[in-house]
């Protein structure tokens, strides 16, 4: 029998992709399914949905600076992708984000039903609108939303545990995809004196522009894993994650590891792993957070303001108790 097919539409980072992958896996029992996304994608495609077709596009209004400078966005290759997409003929498409960009692009391929969660008028280039979830929810209501409107079922818990705590192997990451999101690099130097001092084996990976900082202090065996399969090694080798609210949090949750992550700019509520086992520091209030990643301050005072003690007493008690079944 063919397939209906559906477009999903997820163009942001890695994390995103993550909280979507419950959505994909069941998708793709009732449809043909192609994911217009970033290039890393095609790296999560053979762990998580090996069969959906991946489209890869570095959509313009998706990059950190100077968005919307139109001379400079790539008008032939949106043209290309737009006959392309077109020429699919989808039955389906759909989108989670309450974004204008993202529903026109959705009329403008063609795509016989739309699907997503209007704003600013949107619904013009949408044949079926969905009401918002409640403002606080996690991003991973808006998929649920969007499978019942398909009459999909998700998992109820997407990624059961690989392991168990109490652990004695931990990754620290220190890495994230803004700076404004990254604890500062003192604090988790001192956690991780802390661990190792109590018996915990603890292996430092980070961002490469974090390298000669922590070699400077004394991490001589620490990681950068430059794709998903190399930080993928990384997690099947230690019990439990510890890192910033970043895209690695996430890989370690869907590869079934309990997460303790440190937030800034951003809650928890929104974007907490989806682990089964996991506990969010949250960061300090801020008359303007949360502000996605766009900080009014020299420093993010959300995240400076975390001490190292806070932490400290967050995660003993995390790691030594089996730690806490997630909500979302």
């Amino acid at each position: 029998m063919i397939k209906p097919r559906l477009l999903v539409v997820e163009l942001w980072g890695l994390g995103d992709l993550i909280i979507a992958t419950p959505f994909l896996r069941a998708a793709t029992q009732r449809f043909d399914v192609t994911l217009l996304a970033k290039p890393h994608a095609a790296q999560l495609k053979p762990h998580f949905w090996p069969e959906v077709h991946v489209l890869p596009f570095h959509a313009p209004w998706t990059a950190f600076h100077q968005k919307y400078h139109l001379w400079r966005w790539p008008w032939r290759v949106i043209a290309q992708l737009r006959r392309h997409l077109g020429d699919e003929r989808f039955a389906v498409s759909v989108s989670c984000r309450r974004d204008p960009r993202d529903h026109f692009l959705m009329w403008a391929v063609g795509a016989t039903e739309r699907i997503g969660f209007p704003r600013w008028h949107s619904e013009a280039f949408l044949t079926r609108p969905i009401s918002q979830p409640n403002p606080l929810a996690h991003r991973h209501a808006y998929w649920l939303a969007a499978a019942g409107e398909l009459g999909l079922q998700l998992d109820a818990q997407p990624f059961p545990l690989r392991s168990n705590l109490p652990s004695r192997r931990v990754l620290l990451h220190t890495g994230a995809g803004q700076p404004i999101r990254s604890w500062p690099l003192k604090g988790y130097l001192a956690v991780c004196r802390r661990l190792r001092a109590a018996g915990y084996d603890v292996q430092v990976a980070c961002d490469p522009h974090q390298v000669s900082w922590w070699k400077a202090n004394g991490e001589s065996e620490v990681a950068t894993p430059g794709s998903v399969d190399a930080l993928r090694s990384l997690l099947l080798a230690v019990d439990c994650f510890v890192g910033n609210d970043s895209g690695p949090g996430h890989l370690a949750a869907a590869f079934g590891l309990p997460t303790f992550s440190i937030f800034g700019p951003q809650l928890p509520e929104w974007f907490a792993p989806l682990s089964a086992r996991g506990h969010c520091v949250e960061g300090k209030p801020c008359p303007y957070r949360p502000c996605s990643d766009y900080c009014r301050f020299p420093v993010a005072h959300c995240l400076e303001r975390i001490t190292e003690e806070e932490v400290w007493e967050q995660l003993s008690a995390f790691l030594t108790s089996g730690g806490v079944a997630n909500k979302v």
